[in-house]
């Protein structure tokens, strides 16, 4: 199995869903504490007239323990997706995964990439609502622009698992915001130039001089 190198995170991804799990979290920890609140109370009113808490039933209270599980384990599900989301290098290809795909680009397909600051691909006034809500925070970021002699995929299919701020116009190219920009673009050009490069081919062993009739003469 091919050996790849160092993940650069899609920090794009990262402030999506940076977006979600501590909402999950919090509703979680609200949903059990409360539930948790209302049980005790009746437990320590041993008189309901006492109770200055609403009574919940066995029933209701397990129902939003419940919930508050099921909003846990979206959590921690969110969490595992956040840190699914990179580019790695590898030998001959480069490797995109988000939660929803991951795919193999050969060095073959990629032209040298350029830079660009993602506030220039992408101007935030052009997005509304949510958009621009992810795009603001790393508007000042540096992006790096793989450009292709042509996707590994449909362009269709990419569209429905990869974000609109991938691609910045029709020619074939992936816009990736990664943590470490410059050093990801320095092992890409070496993990490049390495693949091109020919193979070297095994140097062959000198033949080995055998004792005949040449030896036999000269020891005469």
């Amino acid at each position: 199995m091919a050996k790849g190198g160092r993940k650069y995170r899609l920090i794009l991804y990262q402030h999506i869903l940076d977006r979600w799990w501590p909402v999950t979290l919090t509703l979680a920890l609200i949903i059990a504490l409360n539930v948790g609140a209302l049980w005790g109370a009746q437990w320590y009113f041993v008189e309901p007239a006492q109770n200055p808490l609403p009574v919940l039933s066995d029933q209701g209270g397990y129902i939003l323990l419940g919930v508050s599980g099921f909003a846990l384990i979206l959590t921690f599900v969110l969490l595992l997706m956040r840190r699914g989301a990179y580019v790695q290098l590898f030998d001959s290809y480069l490797r995109l995964a988000t939660p929803f795909l991951r795919v193999n680009i050969s060095y073959k397909r990629i032209h040298p990439t350029t830079t660009a600051q993602v506030a220039t691909l992408f101007p935030p006034s052009k997005y509304k609502g949510w958009q621009r809500d992810v795009l603001e925070p790393v508007a000042g970021e540096t992006a790096l622009v793989i450009h292709l002699t042509g996707y590994p995929l449909p362009r269709a299919a990419l569209n429905l698992f990869l974000s609109t701020f991938f691609f910045f116009d029709k020619t074939p190219h992936f816009v990736l915001i990664v943590d470490d920009w410059m050093n990801f673009s320095i092992e890409l050009d070496s993990r490049r130039m390495g693949a091109k490069a020919p193979p070297r081919q095994p140097s062959k062993p000198k033949p080995r001089l055998r004792s005949g009739l040449l030896d036999d003469l000269t020891r005469k």
